[in-house]
């Protein structure tokens, strides 16, 4: 299963960890990670499994730091979204556990989600149906595990899994009929995009893209006010997109666009460029862009780094 799950994120991905080119004589570029050098190693695991609908791929991980907090309080927590071009085929939520345990180890609870992607059921509506039901229920249930529900509410997803945590925070914004949105939704305070494709109209447009346009078109349904983060009402939730300069799946200039359109709609989006790393490091533990989102988490909850 994993060599197939690598097999898969590689040709999906294809290019992404591919050496920058160099002229005859310059100095080589240190090589970037490829999926097999994080997915290859001893894979952490979860401290529970929940489910929060009848479907196989309706559960949560969730990830307990060990010990107590020094003030008493419940340990704060993350809402993560894993990406993989929306494809459940392509990857699942397993491909987080390196930096979900990460975090668990500074002290930092983890709800972990999986969806059906566009080719699992998924796509419009039963993706967004799938992580808005997840996300709430983190509200619901989270102080069982001991987490705070109560803190500053964070989302953090890589790559299509950007794009649902960016829509995650929007979605208090859309109609209070809208069944998108449902009756109580989570808010989030915090909405971090690791290499991030916010933008569905973009992706439907484009060629020759790792993920295609297929994949994208399903996810809008036609529908990108509802959908897509660039078009979807403001909301209140600070956004930081992370980028690597040797990303080839979601370069800067897809952060950097994306920080632009908003920036036409009055809100300030924080864009952090990596050097010389790629798509892989966005989600690898001993990552230098990784090092950067820990801290900015660490930092939202108040918390001085180990």
């Amino acid at each position: 299963m994993r060599a197939a799950m690598t097999a898969m994120l590689a040709a999906a991905l294809l290019g992404c960890s591919a050496p920058a080119a160099t002229q005859e004589g310059a100095v080589q570029a240190k090589p970037i990670m490829g999926w097999g050098d994080l997915l290859g190693r001893a894979q952490p695991k979860p401290d529970a499994t929940l489910s929060y609908g009848k479907d196989a791929l309706q559960v949560i991980d969730v990830w307990v730091p060990k010990g107590q907090r020094e003030d008493g309080r419940p340990f704060p927590a993350v809402i993560m979204i894993h990406g993989g071009c929306w494809q459940t085929a392509v990857a699942e939520r397993d491909i987080m556990n390196w930096i979900a345990d990460d975090l668990r180890s500074h002290g930092v609870g983890v709800w972990n989600i999986e969806y059906r992607g566009v080719d699992r059921g998924g796509g419009y509506p039963g993706t967004y149906q799938d992580v808005g039901a997840a996300a709430d229920l983190f509200a619901r249930d989270g102080a069982k595990y001991g987490l705070w529900t109560d803190a500053p509410r964070i989302a953090i997803g890589h790559s299509a899994g950007g794009h649902l945590a960016l829509w995650l925070a929007r979605r208090p914004g859309l109609a209070a009929d809208d069944a998108l949105r449902g009756i109580d939704p989570l808010t989030i305070d915090l909405a971090i995009s690791q290499g991030g494709l916010p933008d569905l109209r973009a992706g439907a447009a484009s060629s020759g893209h790792a993920c295609g346009a297929e994949a994208p078109a399903a996810m809008a349904g036609g529908d990108y006010a509802r959908t897509s983060p660039p078009e979807m009402p403001l909301g209140a939730a600070r956004e930081i997109q992370f980028n690597n300069d040797r990303d080839r799946v979601t370069p800067p200039a897809t952060g950097e666009a994306y920080r632009a359109a908003m920036a036409k709609r009055g809100r300030t989006v924080t864009l952090e460029v990596t050097p010389d790393e790629g798509h892989v490091e966005l989600i690898a533990p001993d990552s230098a862009s990784w090092a950067k989102q820990r801290a900015a988490i660490l930092q939202a909850f108040g918390m001085a780094a180990k």
